[in-house]
């Protein structure tokens, strides 16, 4: 029953062709077995187990028609996007940044202009090189070109440290921090940081890649929980000190941005001061607005300013501005504070929205989608489970038949796309 429940979820995304046909399969045949001995219950058998035999049919059949559900309803919104108008597919689907599994798919999304770009990870290494890897991208902006639209987005995770998701065969460098600890002077770390960015945007440049999603300017704050399996801040953060994380991300963007990279800023408005891994649950910080415009902030409003790079949204509830959402696509962090208060007008991408901060909230997926874009979010991404693009495409295109978008902020964003997408392209 569990597994039938999370079947669609993000969780399963890697085993879930494994348990596709085996699971509503096992259900039936336990239905099949039971279901005889439940009709024709001999006088003699013992009430206990009787009641089993019915709890059991009736958990399987629960699972089972829960299954069919939930795969019908996923094929269907597979369906509608897939054979949905092609203008409308193009004006929406820039909106979304896809991982994937199988080049095929994708190749299909972008024949049909119906997706902004693609999360490149170590999945998409499995079993090929990094030749063929390299072709494949080509291969997708050739189409693009051909299509006479921008270049997609090429995205990938090379943060250096533990969050190196091309390396091998890139070169596997250590964490930020831990290369600027070596420096001697505030020039001998620039010359580091520079040789650094340096390595990472050569690589990623000849491999196609013109979006980095690096560097972490969450401060450090030592905050160490034995349950966060997957943020672990502390491991990825540059300093606890601000002045030096915004000076050390000036450095590591500009040298990116010298090779057509654009670097994002990760993740607003700051994971350092979290105890909960937002890929799991939900989290909340509540630090004040004034402690942390003095502090956590003050990297990302350095940085920020400075053309070409991208600010990534992280996942957190921020509970002085907004209880009820995360941050990722509250209207009032991205509308009032980044997009009026800080007056920023570059890209906004969210984290990966399979994360069960967003996934299991109230919204959903799909719900925090479209509220992202009508809080003037830029790119929405999609990256651990592909499957989770076709419900939230549907949903998007059933939001604006319904004109439950905003015509304003979605013309306003594509605006902020082409001009930094026909950047990367001069470069």
């Amino acid at each position: 029953m569990f597994l039938a429940v999370k079947l669609r979820a993000p969780l399963l995304a890697s085993i879930r062709a494994e348990l596709l046909w085996p699971l509503p399969l096992a259900l039936g045949v336990l239905l099949a077995l039971n279901l005889p001995r439940f009709w024709h219950r001999k006088t003699h058998e013992h009430r206990r187990r009787h009641i089993m035999r019915w709890v059991v049919l009736m958990l399987c059949g629960a699972g089972l028609a829960f299954t069919l559900t939930t795969e019908a309803k996923y094929h269907l919104a597979k369906h509608r996007v897939l054979t949905g108008d092609a203008a409308q597919l193009e004006r929406l689907g820039q909106h979304l940044v896809v991982g994937y599994r199988d080049f095929d798919a994708v190749k299909t999304l972008v024949e049909k202009r119906a997706i902004g770009g693609i999360f490149i990870s170590h999945r998409n290494l499995e079993g090929q090189s990094i030749q063929l890897l390299r072709d494949q991208i080509a291969t997708l902006q050739a189409i693009r070109r051909g299509q006479g639209l921008p270049p997609l987005w090429v995205a990938t995770d090379q943060e250096g440290g533990v969050v190196s998701r091309l390396s091998p065969p890139l070169t596997h460098l250590p964490p930020l921090a831990e290369v600027i600890d070596q420096a001697p002077t505030a020039a001998k770390r620039q010359q580091r940081v520079q040789a650094y960015g340096d390595t990472h945007g050569q690589e990623l440049a000849a491999l196609g890649i013109n979006l980095n999603f690096a560097p972490v300017v969450d401060l450090n704050k030592g905050v160490v929980n034995p349950e966060d399996k997957f943020s672990v801040i502390y491991r990825r953060a540059i300093s606890s000190d601000k002045t030096v994380v915004a000076a050390v991300a000036k450095d590591y963007c500009a040298a990116l941005l010298s090779h057509g990279v654009h670097c994002t800023l990760k993740h607003f408005p700051g994971l350092g001061r979290l105890d909960a891994d937002t890929h799991l649950t939900s989290a909340h910080l509540d630090t004040s607005i004034t402690e942390l415009a003095q502090d956590d902030w003050l990297p990302f409003q350095q940085v920020m300013q400075i053309e070409g790079v991208v600010t990534m949204l992280g996942h957190p509830i921020l509970t002085a501005v907004d209880n009820q959402h995360p941050a990722s696509f509250s209207a009032a962090v991205v509308q009032d504070i980044l997009r009026q208060q800080w007056q920023y007008d570059g890209v906004l991408i969210t984290d990966d929205f399979c994360m069960g901060a967003v996934f299991n909230s109230r919204d959903g997926a799909t719900g925090g989608t479209i509220k992202a874009l009508n809080a003037g979010v830029d790119l929405i991404l999609i990256s651990y489970d592909a499957d989770l693009y076709y419900p939230v495409m549907a949903a998007l295109m059933k939001a604006e038949q319904g004109d439950r978008l905003s015509p304003d902020r979605l013309m306003a964003s594509r605006d902020r796309l082409q001009l930094a997408l026909n950047r990367t392209a001069m470069e």
